[in-house]
């Protein structure tokens, strides 16, 4: 079988590809580190700005505790074309009320089971993204997405 040969892709419409594989990717993957040992599970992102990513997490969640042991994540996203998007970054716990009261007022799911946006077992996870990769279709070559670093990273 002769391998496939992927389409062209310009270097302008990566950012727009990118976004399309998160638009269509509802549960990407997060990988985090426990010890020695990688740990990855899909997750829920409960807000997405550009390429920095919301996460909601219960403060008894294994995750919660591997990255707070070690900040450094991976997000992995696929659409049904098997374009991938990868998004390595750091995840920070978000602490500002404002971006909190926002991501509660949009997420039902989280008003029902936590009840309030004060719950002490809710955390959010900020992830900042330090690499940005794109993969179109087992094309086996990412190319590097352009973005804007959010602040401290």
């Amino acid at each position: 079988m002769a391998k496939p040969t992927p389409k062209s892709i310009n270097p302008a419409e990566l950012v727009q590809l990118a976004g399309a594989v998160i638009l269509a990717d509802k549960f990407p993957v997060l990988a985090t580190v426990d010890e020695d040992q990688p740990r990855a599970r899909p997750v829920s992102p409960v807000k997405t700005e550009g390429f920095t990513v919301y996460v909601a997490n219960l403060r008894q969640y294994s995750k919660t505790g591997e990255i707070a042991a070690n900040p450094k994540v991976e997000l992995c996203y696929m659409d049904d074309q098997h374009n991938q998007l990868r998004i390595t970054g750091f995840a920070e716990i978000v602490t500002e009320q404002s971006v909190l009261e926002e991501i509660w007022s949009t997420n039902p799911l989280l008003r029902q089971y936590l009840g309030s946006v004060d719950n002490p077992d809710l955390i959010i996870h900020q992830i900042n993204p330090v690499r940005v990769r794109y993969m179109q279709e087992w094309a086996l070559e990412y190319y590097e997405v352009p973005f804007k670093r959010t602040v401290g990273t």
